[in-house]
């Protein structure tokens, strides 16, 4: 089974039907008990960093998250919940994440010419700069679905696919059993459940 965060900050009810749409067996629960229980783990997110740091850390999820990862339970972080995995983010001051992964959020605006809009909001490729599970089901330069303004820097040790934009940006990382996609996979088409699926699945290397 695999739990869908509820913290308060996510788009849970269409990913639960992607989800749904594909077979596997998923719920929206901001219960840890049934976090613990469940085999796999999604982290969603839209809005700010810091807000959304700030409700993990209220809730005491922020520690169930890394104790779950620590014993090797999958955890994929979407759009803000993959920002979310990072060291700190530079969104209105700076942040701390969840620390998962090393690396930080920087402005797009900082690497991408000026006169392009911000946030990236649209259909753009995938480029991927080596294998992983993850997306077993996705071709190089296929497309997904990106809305943000904020992406994650110095994480070579993780990176798994870049979007371009005017310049490189982070679009997937994965070490180990942490994970993360920039872009929505609900919002992706049949890419994106193809994504969905090789979670479902086991990513296990």
């Amino acid at each position: 089974m695999i739990a869908i965060l509820d913290y308060g900050v996510g788009n849970l009810f269409s990913l639960r039907s992607s989800l749904a749409c594909i077979g596997a067996d998923a719920i929206v629960t901001p219960d840890e008990k049934v976090l613990r229980e469940a085999d796999k783990l999604l982290l969603p997110g839209v809005g700010a960093f810091g807000d959304a740091a700030e409700k993990l850390r209220q809730s005491g999820l922020d520690q169930v998250l890394r104790e779950e990862v620590e014993k090797g339970k999958p955890l994929l972080g979407i759009c803000l919940g993959m920002q979310l995995l990072f060291d700190r983010s530079l969104e209105f001051g700076v942040h701390q994440g969840l620390g998962l992964l090393r690396g930080e959020v920087r402005p797009i605006g900082e690497v991408i010419p000026r006169g392009l809009k911000i946030p990236q909001i649209g259909w753009n490729n995938l480029h991927f700069t080596r294998e992983h599970p993850l997306f077993r089901y996705v071709k190089e330069g296929d497309s997904v679905y990106f809305v943000h303004s904020y992406y994650a820097a110095d994480c070579a040790e993780s990176l798994v696919a870049e979007t371009e934009y005017g310049a490189p940006l982070t679009a997937a990382v994965a070490l180990d059993n942490v994970m993360g996609c920039q872009f929505h996979p609900e919002k992706s088409g049949k890419v994106g459940l193809g994504i969905l699926k090789a979670f479902a699945e086991g990513v296990a290397k």
